[in-house]
């Protein structure tokens, strides 16, 4: 029988985290409010642990770098998703995000087809984004959990999240572009 090595198990947990996706989303959709918020709660503790184990025992690789901003996205956009269907996210921040993230993918692919000098890790007003989306997510299921109805929240929380991921899109735009200006005048 094969054993993963310790060094396996960044990639193992953020592959898990990837399959969690439709499962939280599942349990949203279908009310159970209390196994989403778990789950949920799950999902992001393993994202920091599975960075915190990367880095000390030397797990870190180029699949593991490409899969974690994966199960990230995947994670965030079956929740919001899920969250409008039940109408607690408004269809304009779903739309918001998706867009900023086919974005930044449709950049990311650019970048690696033409050899732009261009930084493709992420910014920190990407993680920033991440992170005010993720409290965003679990704030809407711990109201859900909890039978809470806060709409003046929901509402102020909405438009944090959309403004983080307009500066986020802004910020990765930018380096975009000077990449691709200071690329054409290199060639």
């Amino acid at each position: 029988m094969l054993r993963p090595d310790i060094r396996d198990l960044p990639n193992i947990l953020t592959a898990l985290r990837v399959l969690a996706a439709p499962f939280v989303a599942y349990l949203i959709v279908t009310g159970h409010d209390w196994a989403a918020l778990l789950l949920f709660a799950a999902a992001g503790l393993s994202d920091g642990l599975d960075g915190s184990i990367a880095r000390r025992w030397g797990g870190t690789s180029d699949f593991g770098a490409w899969l974690d901003p994966l199960a990230d996205k995947l994670l965030m956009l079956f929740s919001l998703a899920a969250l409008y269907i039940v109408n607690v996210t408004p269809l304009w921040l779903v739309g918001l995000v998706v867009a900023r993230d086919v974005t930044i993918v449709m950049g990311w692919v650019l970048v690696k087809l033409f050899a732009l000098p261009v930084p493709t890790s992420p910014s920190f007003t990407g993680k920033l984004s991440t992170a005010i989306q993720i409290f965003y997510v679990l704030a809407a299921l711990l109201l859900l959990a909890f039978d809470i109805e806060a709409p003046r929240l929901e509402h102020a929380a909405a438009w944090v999240a959309g403004f983080a991921a307009i500066l986020s899109a802004a910020a990765y735009g930018g380096t975009f572009l000077h990449g691709l200006f200071r690329g054409r005048r290199t060639a």
